[in-house]
């Protein structure tokens, strides 16, 4: 079994820090889940431009206000504590954060921990 405080993660290599948001990587590709989860705050006033291309993710909002839009079809979707999105269509989006907003994400595939976006918004694949 495996126990992660986030003290912990907060204070280590797995506390990322890309400017509109900060990851803290609780469960990594090394864990062998399968999966990878990260507790993240969503900084207020940010815009960011993600497109999973090489993942699927699942985020739940546990704290704050924002909005997702998906480029696709342009629609906007209120995002505020207690609600799930899941980007099930690897969907380029915006997200928009109205104050800061905790989340909790699971990737899969899982990632090794140092990612962050590229010009596209997309996560490289870790191909170990």
């Amino acid at each position: 079994m495996k126990v992660v405080k986030l003290e912990d993660v907060i204070n280590s290599e797995q506390n990322v820090d890309n400017g509109n948001w900060v990851s803290r990587r609780l469960i990594l590709k090394k864990d062998n889940m399968g999966y990878s989860v990260n507790d993240t705050i969503i900084r207020a006033g940010t815009e960011t431009h993600i497109w999973y291309q090489n993942h699927l993710e699942t985020v739940y909002c546990i704290e704050g206000e924002g909005e997702v839009e998906t480029l696709s079809d342009n629609k906007v979707y209120p995002i505020t504590a207690d609600t799930l999105y899941a980007l099930d269509k690897h969907d380029e989006h915006l997200l928009r954060a109205k104050t800061d907003m905790r989340m909790v994400c699971v990737f899969n595939p899982p990632l090794s921990g140092r990612e962050v976006h590229d010009e596209n918004g997309v996560y490289p694949v870790d191909d170990e």
